[in-house]
Order: C-alpha cells, then structure tokens, then sequence
C-alpha cells in the first residue's frame, strides 16, 4: 500500500502548486488500511483540518485511478513529546499545558513571565506566539499569491521554515512597504508552529524589541529579558530592521543576542525596507549579523501578479469581479498590495452600498476619488494621444486597415503600450485587436526605426515627454 500512495502523492504533485504540495502533501504517511478503509497518517490536527477541507478529492480520486475505491481517513500519527530544557538554574519545563488561545502576548513587561513551553492549537484554531505580537490567521505560504516580483523570496522563506536553507538560519526579506514582507515573515512562523507546536517563535518589530529593552533597564529586569531572548527563543522574527538606525544601545544588544541564536541554530527573519548596507548609523557587528543570511527582496508586483492577487482576494470574500473590472483596478492600484486590497474592498462595498452591479464605471467612479491613486499611463491614453498626434479616429486604429497612415501610428501606440505600461504584450495585441506576434512585430518595427534618427524618432520623441511630464 505504501506504493500505492507514492503514486497518488506522485499524482497529486502535478496537479496542486509545488509550494502546496511541499507543505501539506509531503509530509502524509500511511498508518493503516484494510478493504474498507485508508487511513493516512499526518503530523497534527491542523494538517487533518486542512486536508479535508483542501485536498480530500484530490486523494480519493488518486486512489480511485489506482483501483482502490475506499474511505480515506486522516489521524494524527504519535509522536514522542520531548521535555524542553530552558537553561541551567531554570529547571525542567514542565510536560504539559493548558492549550492556548489564538491570541499571542502583547510585548511588553508581563510576557516575561511566561512559561517557554507550549502545545499545539485545537483543531481548526490559529497557533499562537509564545511571545509577541498577534499571529494573522490569513498569512501563510498556502495565502501568498507568488509572482516573478516575489518568487525567490517565498522559496527562501519556504525553505527556511522547512529547514532547507543550506548553510544558514538567517533571511533578510527586503522590500518596500506593502509588498508582502510581514505575510512570508509570519507565514514562517504558522509553519513552524504547525508542524511543531513545541517550537517558541517571537514575532516583534525593532521597535517592540527597544520598547521592551528601555522598560527592562528602567525596571531592573533585564536579566530576565536578555534570558527570554538569549535562551527561550527558537524563531525570532525582526520586523522593520530600519527602525534601529542611531539606536546603539539596542544595536548592542541585538547583535549579542543575534550571536547566541545563530550559534544554537535557531532560526531568524528580519525584515527592513533597506538593506543592512545602507541603513544610517548601524554598527558593524550589527551590521555583519544581518548579512549573514540570504538577503532577498521583493519587488512590486507585475501587472499578472496583481490580476492573480484580486482574484484570490475577492473569492477570499465571495465576491467575483467581471474580468474588466478586476483588469482595470490591477492597471489603477499598481504601487503595492495594499493599495490593491483596498481599491478592492472600495468597489465592493460601493457596489453593495448603492445595490448595485459591479462594472466598469462604478470601479472608475470609485477609483478616482480614492485618495493615494493619480491618473496614470494606460493603453487607453496612449491610444487618445496617438490618434491626436496622428489624426486618425481610435476605430481606424484598432481596425482591420492595413494603410499605411493607419498601420504607422498602431505600431507606434504598440510600442508606448509596451514601454510604459506593464501589460503582458499578448494583452496590448488584444488591445488593438491583434495576436500578441503582430505586437511584437509592431514594437521590433518601432524600436528599428527610432536607430534611424529620422522623422519616426521624433514623432515617439514627442508622444514620450507628453507622457513622462504628466501632461495628458
């Protein structure tokens, strides 16, 4: 039987994303069978939660191609609980507690008190922080929409958790605001916890962290400090690394810290919105620390990446958008993820509001008066100032005319589609209502002729100052 679901794993890798795959497919083993019945063994009751709800017909029909049409059951598989030990003078942890709530101890004086060892969650729960701030429920590898902005960081992150990171425990996710740096760096954490509930992740940002140190210090505790983070911590997660810059006490401190984690292998994720070179007044020691790992960015997303996004956001909300719709926003709210939720959640509520359909206008309406969104290039504007420029009617310019006074000022409006906006060119081909080969062809006829110097080079030399000063 074991073979038997080899194969089905084997099956099911084709058809679900690797990073899914990876998280909760992997990991199944089998625990019993008989004519009647298949029960595959999983690490906990999170993974029998989720597998039922996600991935069932997918193991069903597996079995089912391979002849074995039976009941498939998920149990917990035992595992041996082991005793954590804190440090000498501190005793043995106790064996056993009462399971916690899905809130994480805020950071501050009175956390420091408590107990260092913990059990998984109830079933369908979210784990909790033994220390920190609150772990979201929606942030986890299975949550974050990957991208060629994000692809690399996600695998880091991944790997990090799963422990596959060869060579180091430390990852530096850098990245502007909004871009997905918290999601990765605590959907590390969700995976630690819900692989091994026994695992002690801190999720602080620099600025809890300096809170906390400046409190210990001015209340004769920080002896207790120094030992919750020196010798009860197994992931530490450090938001906004930016934050410490000219603070040298806790740029001390941290780095000492630093230096007890990385020599127990435990694990470690900042996160910053610069890299560790660059932010102001950082001390060398600190410094070299938060080089140590791998440093990946991620980037704002690409047109694709962000249609992907809504989607997953507004079924995540039961409410799919017409295509144009969801299209139009990607194209409006580019600067970050945030943006885009919100831009979302404008329309849809406007719409239920006003009980009304979502379309076109009523995301136009919305968007507009969003504060934070301006007017932006799009396909639609460089069509306007092209036939304006060109005096031809936007018809003759998606028309089927293969004239030259109209076939010219298309190619030209192709290759502006392309350079200033981020549409995949199968998109600006449809646009003007032609296969995604005659648009490449369009934009390679462009950029030959802007080598020459002659007349097409200024009529583009034109249309793209109009375009970059914004006065359009």
């Amino acid at each position: 039987m074991d073979s038997f679901l080899k194969e089905v794993k084997s099956h099911i890798k084709e058809l679900v994303p690797d990073h899914c795959y990876r998280m909760w497919i992997e990991p199944v083993m089998l625990s019993t069978h008989d004519a009647e019945t298949i029960v595959l063994s999983v690490p906990n009751d999170f993974y029998v939660k989720r597998l039922k709800e996600n991935y069932m017909g997918y193991f069903e029909e597996g079995f089912l191609r391979l002849g074995k049409k039976a009941r498939i059951e998920f149990k917990v598989g035992k595992k041996k609980v082991k005793s954590a030990k804190i440090s000498s003078g501190l005793g043995q942890a106790q064996k056993s507690r009462t399971q916690k709530t899905t809130r994480v101890l805020p950071v501050m004086p009175s956390a420091l008190s408590v107990p260092s060892d913990f059990h998984p969650q109830l079933p369908g729960m979210t784990p909790a922080f033994n220390c920190g701030r609150m772990l979201k429920k929606n942030f986890t590898f299975d949550d974050f929409v990957v991208g060629d902005n994000s692809s690399f960081a996600y695998t880091a992150s991944l790997y990090l958790a799963e422990g596959k990171l060869n060579g180091t425990g430390v990852l530096f996710l850098l990245g502007k605001t909004g871009l997905g740096k918290s999601h990765l760096s605590q959907a590390v954490g969700h995976h630690m916890l819900s692989h091994d509930g026994g695992h002690r992740v801190f999720y602080v940002t620099a600025e809890d962290f300096t809170n906390e140190m400046i409190y210990s210090l001015r209340n004769n505790s920080i002896d207790q400090f120094k030992e919750k983070y020196r010798l009860k911590c197994d992931v530490l997660i450090l938001e906004d690394v930016h934050f410490l810059t000219g603070k040298s006490a806790t740029q001390k401190e941290l780095a000492m810290t630093l230096d007890y984690l990385i020599d127990a292998d435990k694990k470690i994720i900042f996160s910053g919105c610069e890299r560790p070179d660059e932010i102001p007044k950082l001390n060398e020691n600190l410094k070299s620390r938060l080089n140590m790992g791998v440093v990946t960015e991620i980037k704002a997303p690409d047109f694709g990446t962000r249609v992907k996004i809504l989607n997953k956001k507004s079924k995540a909300i039961q409410c799919v958008l017409p295509t144009p719709v969801t299209e139009y926003i990607a194209q409006e709210a580019c600067d970050d993820v945030r943006q885009l939720e919100s831009a979302l959640l404008s329309v849809v509520t406007r719409g239920q509001l006003m009980k009304r359909n979502i379309d076109l206008e009523l995301a136009r309406r919305v968007l507009e008066k969003m504060s934070g969104t301006r007017k932006r290039i799009t396909i639609d504007l460089i069509k306007k100032l092209v036939c304006e420029a060109f005096d031809v009617s936007e018809q003759e310019l998606i028309s089927k005319s293969r004239k030259h006074r109209i076939v010219k000022p298309r190619q030209v409006a192709m290759f502006l589609s392309k350079k200033y906006t981020d549409q995949p060119i199968k998109k600006i081909g449809a646009s003007f209502k032609r296969y995604h080969a005659t648009a490449i062809y369009s934009v390679n006829a462009v950029e030959k002729e802007l080598k020459q110097k002659g007349q097409r080079y200024e009529q583009v030399r034109y249309l793209t100052e109009k375009l970059e000063s914004g006065k359009f």
